[in-house]
């Protein structure tokens, strides 16, 4: 096949963030398969208004220059995504190409994907990252006047003009199906665990904890992703603060960027826990990620209070599986359904109280109980989140979309 893949936000192992549409894109080259990638760089690794074509483990990458951090404003970020959109558009639509693959978030990577799938007479598979708009419709983020209704109307006619859809959770393709979309259509293909990457020697871990005085063979419970609104880190500050008159010695260690990064950091100091129990690294590569990774102890996950987001399927939870370790998370959902029936970690209260703080130190304080969980973590990813089988499945989708 020939693919179009447009995703906004393609990352390789070298660069910072999620790289689901990388290994993906791989897997259908090695497969075989023709794929061009459309996508922006965020980085100002180039520069101007022109798009910059490379080949990269065989995908052919398209570059289009686009200013965009989780830093900026809601009405900034919004622009970012409609010149994406805009440009992206005319440029897929003269690619040759038998099914154009669209991976959201952002929503508007729909307008590009269907005006590509009609220029090329071919079938469109829409990615359903997250349920937007859904989320920043809970979150108050669309106040202006008719902007929800319009994020709506735009959610339900990407579903109807895409031959399959592609949920990345059970509770995301619920509420696809909510939407009025026919259950036949709608897959569910979550994040998956990256073996390749994260299933390091310990020699990688004992490395990292020796580069650091302050952790040496002290408990490590690590968050490693984005300080966003949504990602609620000042739960693991406030974590950290309880933990202090519990278990000094245990480490708390958030790494990455974003938004709320100066208000983590400022929280941390004015609750007397930074550099002390609790410590900030700013984001690096995600093959740098995995040295984290091998460190720690138990690896985390949060979210803010809003069940809207239970529905999430986020990437270090993966990450961390592949990794065998044990899983943190502080919400309800699917993913706390996996930690229970499968006792692949432990689920904490969604508020901060010296009660979870105790239930963590608890679970810390049983070497034997962290090994046992982040084994059955790696065998859980083994049997169910391999790389290599949800590719393969998304493959099967796409082959589907294009037979049909």
């Amino acid at each position: 096949m020939r693919i179009v893949y447009l995703h906004q936000y393609f990352n390789t192992p070298d660069m910072v963030g999620g790289t689901r549409s990388y290994e993906m894109a791989r897997r259908m080259v090695m497969a075989g398969h023709q794929v061009d990638m459309v996508t922006s760089r965020t980085d100002n690794a180039f520069t101007g208004n022109e798009w910059v074509r490379e080949t990269i483990s065989g995908i052919n990458v398209h570059w289009l220059p686009v200013q965009y951090n989780n830093s900026m404003s809601i009405a900034r970020r919004l622009l970012a995504f409609t010149e994406f959109a805009r440009k992206t558009g005319a440029y897929a639509a003269k690619l040759e190409a038998d099914v154009v693959f669209a991976s959201s978030t952002p929503l508007t990577i729909a307008l590009p994907g269907v005006r590509a799938s009609r220029k090329r007479k071919v079938p469109l598979v829409f990615e359903v990252r997250d349920l937007w708009p859904e989320v920043p419709i809970a979150m108050g983020a669309l106040r202006l006047p008719g902007s929800a209704f319009l994020a709506k109307r735009l959610e339900k006619w990407a579903y109807e003009n895409s031959e399959r859809i592609v949920a990345l959770s059970p509770g995301m393709r619920e509420g696809v199906i909510n939407a009025g979309i026919d259950p036949a259509k709608v897959s569910c293909i979550p994040n998956s665990a990256d073996f390749d990457l994260f299933n390091c020697a310990p020699s990688v871990g004992e490395g990292f904890r020796a580069s650091r005085p302050w952790l040496g063979e002290r408990p490590l419970v690590l968050y490693a992703g984005t300080f966003g609104r949504v990602n609620g880190v000042d739960y693991m500050v406030k974590l950290a603060e309880k933990m202090l008159g519990i278990n000094s010695d245990v480490r708390f260690l958030a790494v990455g960027a974003g938004a709320e990064w100066d208000s983590v950091r400022n929280l941390a100091s004015a609750s007397g826990v930074l550099d002390v129990n609790f410590f900030m690294e700013s984001a690096v590569p995600k093959k740098e990620v995995a040295q984290m990774f091998s460190a720690a102890t138990i690896c985390c996950s949060w979210v803010i209070g809003m069940e809207e987001l239970w529905k999430n399927s986020a990437n270090k939870v993966f990450d961390a599986m592949a990794a065998a370790k044990p899983v943190a998370i502080n919400h309800g959902g699917w993913q706390k359904q996996l930690i229970e029936d499968h006792g692949i970690g432990v689920a904490l209260p969604t508020e901060v109280s010296e009660a979870a703080a105790i239930k963590l130190n608890e679970f810390l304080l049983q070497p034997a109980l962290v090994e046992s969980a982040g084994q059955a973590a790696f065998k859980l990813a083994e049997a169910e989140f391999s790389r290599d089988i949800l590719a393969k499945r998304l493959i099967g989708v796409l082959g589907e979309a294009v037979e049909s």
